[in-house]
């Protein structure tokens, strides 16, 4: 009889208070699949972004308003991967939450503000791109490393302002977004106004921006291309080689954004549907939805190491050690054609 109480005291998670939640149970061999899916996941992003942050902060060469907010954006997935991804593999596989309600409460306010970040700062570089390829005399001459400086610290004061809103106003109090609410389980909630709201400014906001001044560059880039001529040479043709360099540029983040919209959109269709048309989300697809989005985080490092040069030679240089030597700071990594 013992044991029957054992097995079935499985099935459930307790919390204090006298509070019990079913549990998903699975196999030892699936558990140890997911985390080590997991695990990896975990891996990739941390040493991706740590990558990114280590090369922009020390090599001079790298020291510009693109790559400040390339920073700013690679700062915030590292800190996804530290501390929301490993405490995210722990609830979603065991599907109970062991931390407590105050850790909750802090891993739901970090869990906002880096989610957030990550998104604002897409949609900060899109306007970037957009001034340098569309209006690139205003963005040589207007455009420096201290507006990208200022740039990234209201991205981040933004950021903490709107997630620290929703928490303290008790916006994630009512309705569930993606997981089960349960009395003593973690969930990341919200109640019908800050469902809206974080629709439209997490999601339907930056995906309109990012969408329109990459379209509007594309075309650009493509008039610009049609009308070189092939005569141009010295200063003429340098400006060119500098063109071409943008629009790579603007390509490589445009790849960047079109991947963040695919690995964004499940979660928001899940929010859609359960928030606004009371369909009941299978948990299992809930998850997947919710992990796609922190997989993202992942990604952007390896796109980086696909098409920028200067990711690569930097990772050379980190890997042999010779960033500790004198004056490795100021390395070349870009050519200058």
């Amino acid at each position: 009889m013992q044991d029957e109480l054992i097995g079935y005291g499985e099935y459930f998670c307790y919390y204090p208070g006298n509070v019990s939640c079913t549990k998903e149970v699975r196999t030892p061999s699936t558990s140890l699949l997911l985390y080590i899916l997991a695990g990896v996941s975990v891996v990739v992003t941390f040493c991706g972004n740590l990558v990114v942050i280590i090369s922009i902060s020390h090599f001079n060469q790298l020291h510009t308003p693109t790559n400040l907010l390339i920073l700013s954006l690679a700062v915030s997935d590292f800190f996804v991967g530290v501390l929301i991804m490993p405490i995210i593999t722990i609830q979603s596989i065991e599907t109970c939450w062991y931390f407590g309600e105050v850790f909750c409460f802090i891993y739901t306010f970090f869990l906002a503000l880096l989610t957030t970040t990550s998104i604002i700062n897409l949609a900060v570089i899109a306007i970037d791109r957009y001034i340098a390829i569309c209006h690139p005399l205003t963005y040589s001459n207007k455009i420096t490393v201290q507006i990208g400086t200022m740039a990234v610290a209201a991205i981040w004061i933004s950021s903490v302002t709107y997630s620290g809103t929703m928490i303290l106003s008790g916006g994630n109090t009512e309705g569930v977004i993606g997981v089960d609410p349960c009395p003593g389980d973690c969930a990341f909630v919200f109640n019908s106004t800050w469902a809206t709201i974080d629709l439209i400014y997490s999601f339907l906001l930056p995906f309109f921006i990012m969408t329109t001044l990459y379209a509007k560059i594309f075309l650009i880039a493509k008039r610009h291309a049609k009308t070189i001529s092939t005569q141009q040479m010295n200063t003429l043709g340098k400006k060119n080689i500098s063109k071409k360099s943008e629009r790579k540029a603007a390509k490589t983040l445009g790849i960047v954004v079109t991947v963040f919209i695919l690995c964004w959109l499940p979660f928001y269709v899940c929010c859609l549907l359960n928030q606004f048309m009371n369909l009941e989300v299978p948990s299992a697809v809930s998850w997947a939805c919710l992990w796609i989005t922190y997989v993202n985080s992942g990604i952007n490092p390896i796109i980086y190491a696909l098409f920028y040069p200067w990711f690569r030679k930097s990772f050379k240089l980190l890997i042999m050690c010779k960033i500790c030597s004198p004056g490795s700071s100021l390395i070349s990594l870009m050519s200058e054609h």
